[in-house]
């Protein structure tokens, strides 16, 4: 038992030293780099008159956001109090939770670039089409007249024009971000260290034995109702993968527990009627789990 408990603190702290660094690194990069992105012009194709130009706003404004499932709620409002296209909106609240430049590199880190590549190209494509059935659908009517303070992100012109000061924003708000993923991080390490040395590898070995056409649905299911941000999902992945677990009910379990969580239902509930956050939840599962048949096909 001793031994044990010393094999998991060890892993612990190496995988915590390095997620914290990488994360750190990259949360720096994107933060600097973010201040010279024009945000304005996302908002005006937001608004465009072309759906796919709008839809395509929705993702990118979802991908240089770092929000979990939760934290969408208040931008989501926002962007339907100002009109802006419905279909637009509803990308990005898939976008939101699932992608943003940091998980990508820690990804990619983790799980090599094909994986990456994969996913990221996989959740982005298919938020837009959902997005875009939402809207055909007229699922518009189902929201609620619901008014929350927020506001979309904005430019600071003076970042632009001082080095230095954007430097030191950009060191400032990295410290704020890993205050408060920090916690995350490393409980998604420990939890990843007991898997990697303490679950039984007969266990995961029998789960791969399984037929993964439906483990794969099995693992998007259980993820959907879970609160996991993808900072604290990522290292618990990684010990199963290392384990042996599948690479592609692993990825459904990703999804679906990034992509939707009993308190955002919640807090959707307030916003949207029964029938559009029932198409949400379906539509996080069918997302995970065809993600996952994806990934079982490619034999990643």
């Amino acid at each position: 038992m001793p031994d044990l408990v010393t094999k998991i603190l060890l892993e612990f702290l190496s995988l915590s030293k390095n997620l914290l660094v990488l994360f750190l690194g990259i949360s720096f990069f994107i933060s600097f780099v973010q201040a010279y992105v024009p945000f304005e012009k996302v908002e005006k194709w937001m608004g465009s008159r072309n759906p796919f130009l709008g839809n395509l706003a929705g993702a990118l404004l979802g991908f240089i956001t770092p929000f979990c499932s939760c934290s969408t709620i208040p931008l989501l409002v926002t962007m339907l109090n100002r009109n802006v296209p419905f279909q637009t909106v509803m990308t990005y609240l898939f976008t939101s939770p699932l992608l943003d430049p940091w998980i990508i590199g820690l990804m990619a880190y983790i799980y090599g670039v094909k994986v990456t590549a994969v996913y990221t190209i996989t959740t982005f494509v298919f938020s837009m089409i959902i997005g875009w059935y939402l809207d055909k659908n007229n699922y518009k009517d189902q929201v609620r007249n619901v008014v929350v303070k927020g506001g979309l992100p904005e430019q600071d012109e003076r970042r632009r024009k001082s080095l230095v000061l954007n430097i030191k924003e950009s060191i400032k708000e990295t410290i704020d971000l890993i205050r408060s993923v920090v916690v995350y991080i490393l409980i998604g390490a420990f939890v990843g260290a007991i898997i990697k040395e303490a679950v039984p590898t007969n266990f995961l070995t029998f789960i791969s034995d399984q037929n993964q056409w439906w483990v794969i649905p099995l693992a998007a299911i259980i993820g959907v109702p879970l609160y996991i941000r993808l900072s604290t999902m990522l290292p618990i992945a990684q010990a199963l993968l290392v384990n042996g677990f599948p690479i592609a009910p692993t990825m459904a379990l990703l999804i679906g527990g990034a992509g939707a969580s009993l308190p955002e239902i919640i807090m959707l509930k307030s916003i949207f009627r029964k029938k559009l956050v029932g198409a949400f939840i379906v539509s996080v599962f069918l997302m995970a789990t065809v993600s996952g048949y994806l990934f079982l096909v490619l034999e990643l």
